[in-house]
């Protein structure tokens, strides 16, 4: 049996609207820039179950009780997959299938994986005390980060600031050099 490698697994935490979405892209670009691959899980924060593609046959598998569907072209695989409900865990061993060198999460803040959290206000402070495992903070307002750095060794970053991005990446990086 062939030995699957362990990726990095990374999590950005926040609410909806916090940025989340456009920091993991950049990441994603940032890393694959360096030669790592990466696999997104992102948690569906809207309730009820994602989109998927009416009246494709895939769709039609699923809605005729097949526990999943997977449709491969042109190099591109897409899994659909069906059952009550999907633990992180479960998650990030379909991802590692894939063998990946990072694991994003998107969301699922209450994890306990290392995390970006993104802070659109000063009323999201309280997530700092609430949330494990932060590695670096991202806030939309200057005056969360003024109040916090004094407290914590986390590093804080504008969500205007580049050199978060950068200090993910380079994070990731070498997490994933230890993993080889």
């Amino acid at each position: 049996m062939a030995m699957v490698k362990e990726p990095v697994i990374f999590q950005v935490s926040g609410y909806q609207n916090s940025g989340k979405t456009t920091l993991v892209n950049k990441i994603i670009s940032g890393l694959k820039g360096k030669g790592l691959s990466v696999v997104t899980i992102k948690h569906h924060g809207h309730g009820g179950k994602p989109e998927t593609p009416e009246g494709k046959d895939s769709s039609n598998h699923i809605e005729s009780g097949a526990a999943a569907s997977i449709v491969e072209g042109g190099g591109r695989l897409l899994l659909q997959a069906e059952k009550k409900s999907w633990s992180l865990e479960e998650q990030i061993n379909i991802a590692g299938q894939l063998q990946p060198d990072v694991v994003l999460i998107e969301g699922h803040k209450k994890a306990s994986y290392p995390k970006a959290l993104m802070l659109r206000s000063d009323e999201d402070r309280y997530l700092i005390e609430e949330l494990t495992n932060i590695c670096a903070l991202f806030c939309w307002e200057d005056k969360v980060i003024k109040h916090k750095a004094a407290d914590l060794e986390t590093p804080f970053f504008s969500i205007r600031d580049p050199k978060g991005t950068e200090w993910i990446i380079e994070y990731l990086v070498s997490e994933s050099k230890k993993k080889k």
